[in-house]
């Protein structure tokens, strides 16, 4: 194996790794999956009652929080992902429909996809907004029109990550499947991202020319 190559995977492989701790590692996984996974299992137990089901989701979500907390976890990012336990378990309480709890979620698996889309579309794409602030690059990538056009395309895989959520969670909450959205959140949460930082990390490097001097070093249009 030539030395350039050998250069090349040890960039994607510190590129992939990189992402996925910015991206919040497993953590980011337990605290995505535990509280729905929670009320799902409760509603089973506790003969569908939204209530218990509720507050047990928000109980696991605090004693979450303080765990992430106390590894160093940002209080903002920590008080977001409690809060939207906490307004799903308000949200279905207020409908009377378990599923609603998932509500949450899928709006914001929409928000995301929107936001992906509007950011390719107008040439600020967020996959080179998070990888160029990782790689302390701020936008200078966007100087480099073969950046640009790899990051652009990249995006689309995370665009997708969205939609195919959408695609899983929208008919089982439609049919108030309780148990089945449970199951989905985790099987959609740490699996379908790495899958997405594996694949949009193998599109960016298709998309970048071999003479590219990579993605820590964007040049600038000749």
């Amino acid at each position: 194996m030539s030395r350039d190559s050998t250069v090349t995977e040890t960039e994607d492989s510190a590129g992939r790794d990189s992402l996925m701790r910015l991206l919040g590692g497993g953590a980011s996984a337990v605290d995505a999956s535990a509280p729905p996974v929670a009320f799902g299992l409760v509603w089973v137990l506790s003969d569908r009652s939204i209530a218990a089901s509720g507050i047990t989701a928000i109980a696991v979500g605090a004693l979450i929080g303080v765990w992430r907390l106390s590894r160093g976890a940002r209080p903002l990012a920590v008080l977001f992902s409690l809060l939207a336990v906490l307004v799903g378990a308000l949200i279905a309480l207020r409908t009377g429909q378990a599923a609603d709890f998932y509500l949450i979620r899928v709006a914001s698996n929409a928000v995301s996809g929107l936001a992906w889309m509007v950011s390719i579309a107008v040439r600020w794409p967020l996959l080179g907004l998070v990888v160029g602030t990782l790689l302390g690059q701020r936008t200078r990538w966007r100087r480099d029109p073969e950046l640009l056009r790899a990051y652009s395309r990249a995006s689309w895989v995370w665009v997708g990550q969205y939609l195919t959520r959408l695609a899983v969670f929208v008919p089982l909450w439609a049919a108030n499947a309780v148990v089945a959205l449970s199951v989905a959140q985790v099987v959609l949460t740490w699996p379908l991202v790495v899958l997405c930082v594996a694949t949009s990390w193998w599109v960016l490097r298709r998309t970048l020319p071999a003479d590219h001097p990579g993605i820590r070093h964007a040049r600038t249009a000749r």
